[in-house]
């Protein structure tokens, strides 16, 4: 025989669930063709397509030969897939008096930017820390200083920067490159590290002061260890500005040291002989590679570090 609380327990269980049942709860299920989301995605996909369609004429004309491409429609698809232009633009296309294509200056930057990018994130990174973390006088000055320098314009500065290098004896030469990519870096990323860092709990700053860390010993035991994301940020921000400069590798370097992007516009720009659209398209897409794999690699990491670098300052 069963227990009268037992069933009285079931009874309220089953009106309890009838009553859900009937009267349900919670918030009501969105429709998928809301205008809301055909907005949203409609406006996603118009922005998508403005930035993919110049993309697509550069890959599809890059794998085109010159006889289709003279029959002038850009967005067809290639007849007859050919590499030659590429070929062509990495190791034969003329840029002034050499005709070794885009080869030298591909490893011309890569000299002048992973030094430049590693000793610029190596310094910005311990003034940030400074910055954030070591009251020293003078602090505040220094970061005004920053400030100024992080947006005055490239150009006001080009001439003097010249005769530094002329005097120093290292103009037309990679390393006076390297020198200015370096020091035109900093205050950008010591900024970045100074928001960063500046982030970080205190407290963990004073419990390793407490337990007799000194400078050195709280950045490389626990600042870099927690800085993953905004060394990635300032790495990109360093690759893509230097990678991508114009303005002063061919302002602060000669024809045998010029980087990529040089070459890539002598030989956009060549007057000599047939212009190759494809060779262009095939050179230009080559130049840009490098900060497209860095994007595609650590990207999220990026977002992470721009997040957490806009918390305070």
């Amino acid at each position: 025989m069963s227990n009268p609380a037992t069933l009285a327990v079931t009874a309220a269980g089953a009106d309890a669930a009838a009553g859900m049942m009937s009267d349900p709860r919670g918030a009501r299920p969105r429709k998928i063709l809301s205008r809301r989301n055909i907005f949203i995605y409609g406006t996603l996909t118009v922005v998508a397509l403005y930035y993919l369609l110049p993309l697509y004429v550069m890959v599809v004309t890059s794998l085109k030969g010159m006889p289709e491409i003279r029959v002038g429609n850009v967005f067809a698809p290639p007849l007859e897939i050919t590499f030659e232009p590429w070929v062509k633009a990495w190791a034969k296309a003329c840029t002034g008096l050499n005709c070794d294509g885009l080869s030298r200056g591909f490893w011309n930057s890569v000299r002048i930017t992973v030094p430049s990018v590693i000793i610029s994130i190596a310094i910005a990174s311990i003034n940030g820390y400074a910055l954030a973390n070591w009251r020293f006088k003078g602090a505040n000055l220094f970061f005004t200083i920053l400030i100024v320098g992080a947006f005055i314009p490239y150009q006001v500065m080009i001439y003097p920067v010249v005769i530094i290098l002329r005097e120093l004896g290292v103009y037309g030469t990679l390393t006076g490159l390297v020198i200015v990519h370096t020091i035109f870096g900093m205050p950008i990323n010591t900024l970045l590290f100074r928001n960063y860092f500046a982030s970080v709990p205190e407290e963990l700053f004073k419990a390793a002061r407490v337990d007799g860390a000194g400078f050195w010993g709280i950045y490389f035991r626990i600042m870099m260890p927690m800085s993953l994301p905004i060394f990635v940020v300032a790495m990109i921000i360093q690759v893509t500005g230097i990678w991508n400069d114009f303005l002063f590798g061919v302002v602060y370097t000669k024809p045998e040291t010029y980087p990529m992007t040089v070459q890539l516009n002598n030989i956009v720009n060549s007057v000599q002989g047939v212009k190759e659209y494809n060779v262009n398209m095939a050179a230009t897409i080559i130049t840009g590679l490098v900060p497209l794999l860095v994007y595609f690699i650590s990207g999220k990491l990026f977002v992470r570090g721009i997040a957490a670098g806009a918390v305070k300052g």
